[in-house]
């Protein structure tokens, strides 16, 4: 996805201005990035959903400069914290100057439509803007970013590189201290651990494929509790009857 181009405020009645939801327009190279988008986004909505105050997005706009509705940019993903979500609900987007900060994460997905823009012209807006942490993911491995995975964090300013490491595997992992997740390129993949709890996030289908295991699991307890009991009363019924004669 692509910045808008830099404009004027059509109107000086900055009350009247009006901050469409979206263009309409679907995702560039959306049958590449949809799966991924959703895989990515989906993961974080999940794990950050029991967190107040904490917003998990991609694929819609973010204004930035008030009374000029053509300042906008369209992450793939971001996250911010402690924000109160009112305004964003109110708007139905989200404006920075009402919200009263930008996403504290971002991360772009490579793309053959979007390569250059996200490693250059975003990379200078998300900087320009303050979002604390930036990351690419390449889902081929480089054709479009020339690596897998970058992090990087703002210091005074400039982003500076996040250390990455490639395992024996061909994993390759860095930790974001924004998100207090490792976020791990994993065969094409968009992986992330908490190392607090030891344990990686499931996607959304991983996470239903273990809710539907555990009530399988609940139904086959139940199942053979109530075979047991059925057969304990048989059980009780015939030593009643040896009993009796």
């Amino acid at each position: 996805m692509t910045t808008r181009p830099v404009g004027t405020a059509s109107t000086t009645n900055l009350a009247d201005v009006f901050y469409p939801e979206s263009d309409g327009m679907p995702l560039p190279d959306g049958e590449f990035q949809s799966p991924l988008f959703r895989e990515i986004v989906g993961t974080l909505e999940t794990h950050f959903n029991d967190r107040p105050n904490v917003h998990v997005n991609g694929n819609t706009f973010i204004y930035y400069e008030k009374g000029n509705p053509q300042r906008l940019v369209s992450p793939d993903c971001y996250v911010a914290f402690d924000i109160s979500m009112e305004s964003i609900e109110r708007n139905n987007t989200y404006l920075i100057w009402e919200v009263g900060k930008p996403p504290d994460f971002v991360l772009e997905i490579g793309s053959p439509s979007t390569g250059r823009t996200d490693l250059v012209d975003k990379r200078e807006l998300y900087a320009e803007l303050e979002i604390g942490e930036y990351w690419l993911f390449d889902a081929t491995g480089g054709d479009f970013y020339g690596e897998p995975l970058v992090g990087e964090r703002l210091v005074d300013g400039e982003y500076h590189r996040i250390e990455l490491e490639r395992e024996s595997d061909g994993m390759v992992r860095g930790h974001s201290p924004m998100l207090g997740l490792d976020l791990c390129w994993d065969d094409g993949h968009l992986r992330y651990y908490d190392p607090e709890a030891e344990r990686w996030l499931l996607n959304q289908m991983e996470e239903r494929a273990a809710r539907e295991s555990a009530e399988s699991r609940v139904d086959a307890e139940r199942a053979a509790r109530e075979s047991a009991e059925v057969r304990l009363a048989e059980m009780e019924a015939e030593l009643r009857r040896l009993r009796d004669e």
